[in-house]
Order: C-alpha cells, then sequence, then structure tokens
C-alpha cells in the first residue's frame, strides 16, 4: 500500500495528481497546514485521507477537506491499524496552538492499545526531537513505542539533520516527514 504522506509545510507537488500518477492508496497528513494549503485535498475522493493537527494548525479544516482526525483514535484499512495523536508538547500559552503538557499527554493515551501505523505531529523523545521545549518529544511516546511497538512511527514537526535522522526505536521503523514523501505501508 502506498501512502502520500505530507508534513509542516506547503507541499511543493500537485497533490491531486500526485495521488493520480503515483497510484497512491492512502493520504495522510502530520499537521502544521493553514486551512488555505490543503483546500486542494478537497477534489481527491477516491482515497482515504487520515491525519493529525499540528500546533500551528487552526484545529478546524480537516472535516471540510474529507479527512478523518485521528487523534486518539483508531481506525483499520487494507490490513493495518492506524492510531494517531496531534499537536506537540505545550511550550507556551496560547488559546489557539494545539498543545499539551507531557503529563495532560499521558492521561490522554494510559489505555491506548497496539496499532501497526502511529502518526503523529510531535515524535517520541529522543527521536529527531531537540532539548527545546517547543521541538522535544513526547516522553509517554517513547515509552509506547517500546512497549507496544507499531510497525511504523511517521512524524514531522522538528528540524532534524539528514545525518543524525534516528530511523528506528526498538522494533518500529521510523519516518520522519518535512513536506511530502511517499511510504510504501
Amino acid at each position: 500500500m502506498k501512502a502520500l504522506v505530507i508534513a509542516d509545510r506547503n507541499p511543493t507537488i500537485d497533490l491531486v495528481e500526485t495521488v493520480k500518477n503515483e497510484n497512491i492508496n492512502l493520504l495522510i497528513s502530520l499537521g502544521d497546514f493553514a486551512r488555505e494549503e490543503l483546500l486542494q485535498l478537497s477534489l481527491i475522493n477516491s482515497i482515504p485521507k487520515i491525519g493529525v493537527y499540528g500546533n500551528h494548525c487552526s484545529g478546524t479544516y480537516m472535516p471540510e477537506i474529507g479527512m478523518w482526525d485521528m487523534h486518539c483514535k483508531i481506525w483499520r484499512y487494507n490490513g493495518f491499524s492506524f492510531g494517531g495523536f496531534g499537536g506537540c508538547v505545550r511550550y507556551k500559552s496560547s488559546p489557539y496552538a494545539i498543545m499539551f503538557t507531557q503529563e495532560e499527554a499521558v492521561n490522554l493515551t494510559a489505555s491506548f492499545p497496539y496499532v501497526d501505523i502511529f502518526i503523529t505531529h510531535c515524535p517520541p523523545r529522543g527521536v529527531n526531537d531537540e532539548e527545546e521545549l517547543a521541538h522535544q518529544g513526547w516522553d509517554w511516546l517513547r515509552d509506547y513505542v517500546l512497549k507496544r511497538k507499531p510497525k511504523i512511527l511517521l512524524h514531522g514537526h522538528t528540524y532534524p539533520n539528514e545525518s543524525n535522522l534516528v530511523r528506528q526505536l526498538g522494533n518500529t521503523k521510523i519516518e520522519y516527514v518535512h513536506g511530502w514523501k511517499i511510504i510504501n505501508i
């Protein structure tokens, strides 16, 4: 199954044409888009569209473009289970940003079951993250990955150097996306 995954930056490709020409089966957004950047996704009705909001998202555009918000939800498709968590570690006080404290995130995910594919805006702690609070990873998500062992974790949000990319955590393959990437699931 081929997934077109987008994150953090207005994709430099025509999403509608890419879905058609590359035989994409699923579109996944990892967040940090303005509504206007993704309006063209409303023209894609031939495949499912799932995603999580990033900390810079409005938190309101997914229904308009026919995308399902995966935050703290599970979805099954083509024999795979998908789960998701949006936002990032709270680094400032803002009524508009999608952010949680580490403790709030733990409470929201305490009983989250195993999924094959985990989609998240913010990575696990120690995986392509930074020490500054704004780009720090989730402590709970690191524990989740090591305990539940999803096959793949997809994330955006941070800006790791290509030479330092973490591509594996325990048994889980890590896929970092900035802009867009086609991933075989």
